[in-house]
């Protein structure tokens, strides 16, 4: 029987912050973002946090922004963002989390509307198995075309994403868990039969309290 798997979000979860906040300010600061636009990514941001808004827009804009760069850049400029205010950031109880469900056999994989590029550092971390996350698709010269590759990993894109991952790896979201701190995630909350809060945002920690999911807290030092 194939194992079960035990996906998990990114921001707010694994990790204390919005990565995409920290980024913005990263590429304001280096020039390669007006202040408008940064205001813009921002306010986007700040809607998401507190109301829920869907973000698949500025996904794409962001996107259709990069056209035309090279990939490699990207790779580089994300690698240094990463390391100076990433890393830093998980939550201590996270990699308990991740060595239980490791320990009982299960694959571990990260479910995150971020890029591919920090994808694969979180993964290298925490000791993942595989990512699920957004990508922009890249042409035979290695620049962008500035088309995200669909369906976005974001709301109902996650669970259409979820789905296939566990179906190539024979099992099923009934059997799967998420780890989330975002009611933006309730698709993919649904869809899991073993969905857990996350230091969950107020809407989210009241529907869990409803539902009976359980609500962890991950803010401690390492068991």
């Amino acid at each position: 029987m194939a194992p079960a798997i035990a996906f998990f979000d990114l921001d707010k979860t694994l990790i204390r912050r919005n990565s995409a906040t920290l980024w913005v300010r990263f590429e304001l600061a280096g020039g390669r973002m007006s202040r408008r636009q940064a205001l813009q990514a921002l306010s986007w941001v700040m809607r998401y946090s507190i109301a829920g808004a869907d973000m698949a827009e500025p996904i794409r804009r962001g996107a259709a922004s990069l056209a035309g760069q090279r990939e490699a850049d990207m790779r580089e400029r994300v690698g240094r963002f990463y390391a100076d205010l990433v890393r830093p950031l998980f939550r201590p109880g996270a990699y308990a989390a991740v060595e239980a469900h490791r320990q009982a056999g299960e694959r571990v994989v990260l479910l995150t509307s971020s890029s591919n590029y920090m994808s694969e550092l979180v993964c290298r971390d925490l000791g993942l198995d595989a990512y699920v996350c957004n990508r922009v698709e890249v042409d035979a010269t290695g620049c962008y075309t500035g088309r995200t590759l669909e369906p976005l990993c974001f709301g109902p894109g996650k669970v259409v994403l979820a789905e296939c991952y566990v179906r190539q790896h024979g099992t099923t979201l009934a059997d799967a868990a998420f780890y989330t701190d975002s009611h933006s995630d309730l698709p993919m909350l649904e869809a899991v039969g073993r969905p857990v809060a996350v230091h969950p945002d107020p809407r989210l920690r009241r529907l869990a309290r409803k539902r009976g999911w359980p609500t962890v807290y991950w803010d401690r030092a390492r068991s």
